[in-house]
Parts: structure tokens; C-alpha cells; sequence
């Protein structure tokens, strides 16, 4: 146990978010510097419980009461090889992941929870800079060849941790430069991209070949891939995005927020001059409430937006745990990001009618209507119809699986009825030595659960290759967390 005492003495602390007048002027992450000492009395405020439950609500099953103790006690040295042993890459799940292992706390039933995000970012952040962090290359090659197509989390975990047990594993990624959703959906924001770049750096040193600007299927047949390549690992995202058919939706002005954010990062990182889609001086309106709503909501602020507007269907969230979310599932609460303190409004039980035109046929209003839900169903509110004002528009009401195309096509996999890529219990899918992980065959799920995804059907590539592997196995795809 770190500080015997820290969960009575020690309140929950966290860094100060930068001045709101201050960051939305540039895109640098949103948080201060938090204090070695700081952090250490954090950490101390963990118990080492008999039964850590943080371990069940994190999916990589990360070994928090080790390293909290070993940062308490200044060893952050082995803290990070602590963290290692099970997460390959916790400076994105440290920034992006909504910590269900903190609603699993158990020092969360009736005090707050440890700040294990906080304190899991901090070890890595002082391993890079210790320079701690080294590539870790196999001492002889397997002779087998792999490919993973994305390079995602789940795929840059599956590929790494392929490689290190001498796969040649060579990762195809369709856009212009690998990270997949890192790169093109995390705002600069959330996660600088620097922290990306260095771990891709990582990767190659490793002996991961990247292949980018290559769509398997257009570009390179499935099959000429399957010839080249032993094993085949889908890790291609849930990126089929849910739209809203109702009466204006192809007017000018309306988009996806997969179309906007992407081009906003691409901005940050120098490689296109301006972004077609700008809200500047204009007023935007966000249609869903989650974390990619709360991407375009900081976007648009740092743009310039004359007004931003979210809505979400769902009733306002309670503020506290409520009785039908009990430790330690994740509840849904209501939650004010950095994002949503930056300004803007936040509506709730609205649905959207129509996009409405102005004389010249662009995007001038929505029409919305108030709902209440009953029984799993809403209903309108008679009565409660409204126009507000709209300029740009963004959708971001979740994925619902794969993209259908060429490549599937290809492949010959089959779907579940949820549209994802069936497996079994090794992550193989239907098709001979083609194998999924992360969101393609689970659905639209958390960044956490990508990486731990990887991780375990890279060891179930590996005993197919092999006959057996020593690679750790976190989860089975069928596995469901404590949290929801």
C-alpha cells in the first residue's frame, strides 16, 4: 500500500485547465503542469484494495496499485515498466480514455475515486523525457509475414506487438500518414500529436513497415495481400457513420463531423493550408452529446464560431451516480469537458425535424422539437416545434460498424447481425488466416478497449503462426467489462 493514510488525508486533485480565453487561441492541450509532489500524494491515495476493481474496469486489466505505490514511493522507473507490462500505449489512453477504472474504484463508493488517469499519464510522460522509453526490437525474426490493415490503436498494439516477437509485420494504412483516428479524429487539443509521432517513431525502429496512402482493395487487391502475407489482422475502425435522413439534410452546410474534424488537424499539422470547412464567425449547431459532439464543440470554438449549439436526444443526465448505474459500472452522469467550458449551449431531449434553407438554397435554421422519453421510445412534446439559427451543421451520432466496400468485399468475411466482422473466440474471423480486433469487430467502443483488443489477437495471431505464443492475453472478445 502506498500512504496508509492518503485516502483519509489526501483530497482528490487534479492540474487546472489553461485560462478559456487563453487555449481557445491556440490548439495546445488544454492542461497545466501538475507537480511530481502533487502526483505522488495522489497516487497515495490509493488503497491496494484485497480486490482491486479498477483492474475489472480496465480492459488491459492495467496493474494500478503497483505502479500508484511505486510513484508514491519515487520509483518511477519501474512504475513504467509496470505500466508497459500491460499497455503499450498509455500516453493516449492517459489523455483520451474516460477512466472507467476510476468509476471502479473502490475508493469511489463513498468518497472520490483515485486519479489514476492522472497519475497513468504522468509515468509516461516522465519516462519519455527520462528517455526510458526504447525501442524494443526481437532478437531473431520469425520468418512469418503479417499485415494489419489500420493503424489505429488496436492496430498499432496488434503490430507492435507482433513485431516484438519477430513477425515482419508491415501495417497499411489508407490516408496520407499512419494514427488512423489518433491522428485525423483527436483534436490537437485532447492530444498533441507529437505524442503520436514519436510512438510511430517507435514502431518503425522496431521493425513495423508502414505502408500509407494505400487502400487495400483499391489500391492493392485482398488477394495480391493474402499472397504476400501469412496472416491478415483487420483493425480497420467502426468508421460507418450514422446520418440523420430527414428533409434538408443534403443542403450545403451540413456535414459529418468525421468530414470536419479530420480537416482541422490537417491544418494543425502543416499539411493543408485552410480548411474548406471553417466555422468562423458562423453559427454552428453539433447534432449528439458525446465525446466526438465535444470535438467539433472545442473545434469550432478555436475557429471562431459566432455561436455553437449541442444537442443531444437523451433527457439531461442526473449529477450524481444514479441507483440504476451502482458501483462499479460506469454511470452516466453529466459531465462538463474542457470543451463545454469554452462556451456554447447544451440542449438536451430535442430531436431534429428539418434543415431549412434561406432564399438561395444554403443552411439557414434547424427545426427541432422537444421529446421525453417513455419506455425506451420518445415522443414528440405537441406544441414544442422551434427553429434555431444554423450555418454549419455537424453530425456525430456514432458509427455503426465497419465500413461496407471493397476490402470486406475482397476478403469474403462475414457480419454479425450488428454489422461488425464475426469472429470466434481467438479473434479469427470466418475466413482462413484473417483475423479482426478493436472496433471492427466489436462496434463503436472506447480507445481502451482497442489497445487491449490488439494486444490479445496479436497472441492469438502468433499461436496460429507459431503452435503456441508468450504473449499475455488480456481479454476474450467476448468479454464484457463491469463498466457500460
Amino acid at each position: 500500500m502506498a500512504d496508509p493514510k492518503g485516502f483519509l488525508t489526501t483530497p482528490r486533485e487534479l492540474p487546472a485547465r489553461r485560462p478559456v480565453d487563453v487555449r481557445i487561441r491556440d490548439w495546445k492541450e488544454v492542461y497545466e503542469p501538475f507537480g511530481a509532489d502533487h502526483l505522488q500524494r495522489q497516487a497515495g491515495r490509493c488503497m491496494d484494495c484485497g480486490i482491486p476493481f479498477c483492474h475489472e474496469g480496465c480492459p488491459l486489466g492495467n496493474l494500478i496499485p503497483e505502479w500508484n505505490d511505486l510513484v508514491w514511493r519515487d520509483d518511477w522507473r519501474e512504475a513504467i515498466e509496470r505500466l508497459h507490462a500491460t499497455n503499450n500505449f498509455p500516453e493516449f489512453t492517459g489523455r483520451l480514455c474516460p477512466a472507467p477504472c476510476e468509476a471502479a474504484c473502490v475508493l469511489g463508493i463513498n468518497a472520490d475515486a483515485v486519479t489514476i488517469k492522472q497519475v497513468e499519464v504522468s509515468i509516461i510522460d516522465r519516462a519519455w523525457e527520462a528517455g526510458w522509453v526504447v525501442p524494443q526490437a526481437p532478437e531473431r525474426l520469425s520468418g512469418k509475414r503479417v499485415a494489419v490493415i489500420g493503424s489505429g490503436p488496436a492496430g498499432l498494439a496488434a503490430a507492435q506487438q507482433l513485431a516484438r516477437v519477430g513477425h515482419t509485420v508491415s501495417v497499411y494504412e489508407r490516408a496520407e500518414r499512419a494514427g488512423g483516428l489518433l491522428r485525423y479524429g483527436i483534436p490537437e487539443f485532447k492530444m498533441e500529436k507529437h505524442h503520436l509521432d514519436r510512438r510511430l517513431a517507435q514502431l518503425e525502429a522496431e521493425g513495423v513497415k508502414f505502408r500509407t496512402g494505400v487502400e487495400v482493395g483499391v489500391d492493392l487487391t485482398a488477394a495480391e495481400l493474402r499472397r504476400r502475407h501469412d496472416v491478415v489482422v483487420l483493425a480497420i475502425g467502426a468508421t460507418q457513420w450514422r446520418d440523420l435522413p430527414v428533409p434538408g439534410r443534403d443542403l450545403p452546410g451540413v456535414h459529418q463531423a468525421m468530414e470536419y474534424l479530420p480537416l482541422a488537424n490537417q491544418v494543425c499539422e502543416g499539411t493543408l493550408p485552410a480548411t474548406p470547412i471553417d466555422a468562423a464567425g458562423k453559427h454552428v449547431v453539433i447534432i449528439g452529446g458525446g465525446d466526438t459532439g465535444a470535438d467539433c464543440v472545442g473545434t469550432a470554438h478555436r475557429q471562431g464560431a459566432a455561436s455553437v449549439t449541442q444537442l443531444e436526444i437523451m433527457p439531461t443526465p442526473p449529477a450524481t451516480r444514479p441507483g440504476s448505474a451502482p458501483w462499479p459500472t460506469y454511470p452516466m452522469v453529466y459531465r462538463v469537458s474542457s470543451a463545454h467550458e469554452e462556451g456554447g449551449e447544451r440542449v438536451f431531449s430535442v430531436s431534429t425535424k428539418a434543415f431549412l434553407p434561406d432564399g438561395s438554397g444554403r443552411l439557414r435554421a434547424l427545426q427541432l422539437v422537444e421529446v421525453e422519453l417513455h419506455e425506451g421510445r420518445f415522443a414528440e412534446v405537441p406544441g414544442s416545434e422551434r427553429e434555431i439559427p444554423a450555418d454549419l451543421v455537424f453530425l456525430a451520432m456514432g458509427f455503426t460498424g465497419p465500413e461496407r466496400g471493397p476490402l470486406l468485399e475482397q476478403l469474403g468475411v462475414e457480419l454479425d447481425e450488428r454489422g461488425n466482422v464475426r469472429r470466434d473466440g481467438e479473434y479469427a474471423t470466418t475466413v482462413p488466416g484473417v483475423f479482426v480486433a478493436g472496433d471492427a469487430g466489436r462496434g463503436q467502443s472506447l480507445i481502451v478497449w482497442a489497445i487491449a483488443e490488439g494486444r490479445a489477437a496479436a497472441a492469438a495471431v502468433d499461436a496460429h503462426l507459431m503452435g503456441s505464443t508468450a504473449l499475455p492475453v488480456p481479454i476474450p472478445p467476448t468479454a464484457r467489462p463491469l463498466t457500460v
